[in-house]
């Protein structure tokens, strides 16, 4: 049975949250991320026993090791599990699809849930957890006395649509999505606002991803304002949904053994941002997947790839508007808590230790807009974590290459072209290097009728090709019929993001 508490990532003391505190809460009030006190570490013969199991089931183990039965007793979290994954549109909720078998390489969808994205697989989770603990602080309580949730978020595209759609109808919690104005996809945006629900209000703010990100970290860092209206989080930054990720990557990894055989070294390749998709494969690789490695893959903001090979986390300049929109952020926030584990493990074998260098750092990096780490913490890294780069021009070109020479005609999506391309380069080098028995999960984080400019800019010179026959499903061709709901925010100021959080509060009767 799970005896997991949770502490902060900046913390330089003692520390002991719940579950339900830590997911409640969202970000730390230190301004650190929450973190498991244990990654629990799980007999190798006992991963094989799961290997048969649903998704749901393996799920429930997964979880069982981070959340206490006294917190969440096992037929409430079957029903939680159960009930979150009932939305998705494939019955093994992350397919692997394979995608080319000469070369090793398979892709791990998604996509199957309502919104067409992977923040489902977390984020359906979420909100069933948040309207669960809430039910039970509230059990009994007059209308006046109930606890409400303000979810604030940041998205740079599919979060937010995710975030609705768990939280949409949630008695006792108002969700307020931020996004930057002509920075996410036409269909994302409908997606978000054609929610009219009295309980979700998109923010459409005049500035970049990493302005709507700071600016919730600032509501975060705001006591009075947290006293005040419980704000809690739904970006990646919630442990929620780093411990619903792992799910899919060792239900993959069973897939895919069943396919090839047990002697194959399995690498996973994932298009990374803010780092919270990545960062679960790391989780399960301790608990015990035995994976071989974690590749990042990301676009032109290519802060983790600088890092690995360089030492150094830096900013580096304006953030770049690329056709994989999703992952257009400078700071990618999750790795903090990869930095925490590399920093106490390596150099202060400490947790407080490491909450103070934690600290010390992310106070340079605020200050300077960098900081370098010893070359134990890299060298750590690279054990588990290799990187590559891809620019726009590889993007359509992995995109055009994957349609014409699959004979199922597939279409990517950008982001899970950007994972592509890196598998490719990663099998060239095996392939220079002799290197075998070595197969690719290339994760596939969104459907392609998502992002129509990056596909239709790959494919549109190809005879016979459609968007709308061969890509755009029944679903998101309506939404471009829909009423929208859309307050715009003309300044990327957290006063005048906080005043029209009140305002729509006030219009809610909260």
């Amino acid at each position: 049975m799970s005896s997991q508490t949770y502490r902060s990532t900046r913390s330089t003391g003692a520390e002991a949250f719940s579950f339900e505190e830590t997911v409640l809460k969202g970000l730390a009030s230190d301004g650190g991320l929450f973190i498991p006190s244990v990654i629990p570490k799980v007999d190798s013969q006992i991963i094989e026993s799961w290997s048969n199991l649903s998704f749901q089931d393996l799920a429930f183990q997964i979880m069982r090791l981070y959340v206490k039965e006294s917190e969440i007793p096992d037929e409430d979290l079957k029903k939680l599990i159960h009930n979150s994954y009932s939305t998705f549109r494939h019955e093994d909720v992350t397919p692997l699809n394979t995608i080319d078998e000469g070369n090793g390489l398979y892709l791990l969808e998604l996509f199957h849930g309502p919104t067409y994205a992977f923040k489902d697989v977390a984020l359906q989770f979420v909100g069933n957890l948040f309207e669960y603990f809430l039910q039970r602080k509230n059990q009994g309580k007059s209308d006046a006395d109930r606890d409400v949730l303000t979810v604030v978020g940041a998205t740079s595209g599919d979060t937010g649509s995710a975030a609705i759609y768990g939280l949409r109808g949630k008695k006792d919690v108002s969700v307020f999505i931020l996004y930057p104005t002509g920075r996410i996809s036409p269909i994302q945006e409908a997606q978000m606002a054609s929610v009219l629900d009295p309980n979700v209000h998109t923010l459409s703010v005049k500035g970049t991803f990493d302005d709507c990100q700071d600016i919730v970290k600032q509501i975060f860092g705001d006591a009075e304002f947290n006293k005040d209206h419980h704000v809690g989080a739904v970006n990646s930054i919630n442990w929620a949904r780093i411990l619903a990720q792992q799910t899919y990557y060792f239900y993959s990894y069973f897939q895919l053994l069943k396919k090839v055989g047990s002697d194959k070294k399995i690498r996973f390749v994932v298009p990374s941002g803010n780092f919270g998709d990545i960062l679960a494969g790391y989780y399960a690789k301790e608990v015990g997947l035995p994976a071989d490695k974690l590749i990042i893959a990301t676009n032109e903001n290519d802060i983790l790839d600088r890092f690995l090979k360089s030492s150094k986390y830096e900013k580096g300049g304006d953030v770049k508007a690329t056709l994989s929109p999703a992952m257009d952020i400078l700071i990618s926030s999750n790795f903090e808590r990869l930095l925490w584990y590399l920093v106490r493990d390596n150099i202060t074998k400490s947790d407080e230790k490491a909450g103070e260098t934690i600290n010390n750092w992310f106070a340079e990096l605020k200050q300077t807009g960098s900081f370098t780490v010893q070359e134990e913490v890299i060298s750590a890294a690279k054990k588990d974590f290799d990187s590559e780069r891809v620019d726009n021009a590889d993007t359509i070109k992995t995109i055009k290459d994957v349609y014409t020479s699959n004979t199922t005609k597939y279409v990517l999506d950008p982001h899970s072209a950007v994972g592509v391309t890196a598998s490719y380069r990663n099998i060239a080098q095996d392939k220079a290097q002799k290197v075998e028995n070595v197969k690719y999960i290339s994760l596939s984080t969104a459907h392609p009728a998502k992002f129509a400019e990056a596909v239709n800019q790959s494919l549109s010179s190809i005879e016979g090709y459609s968007f709308e026959k061969e890509v755009l499903p029944e679903e998101l061709k309506q939404l471009s019929t829909k009423e929208l709901k859309i307050k715009l925010i003309d300044e990327a100021n957290v006063e005048v993001v906080k005043a029209a959080i009140i305002e729509e509060l006030q219009k809610e009767g909260k």
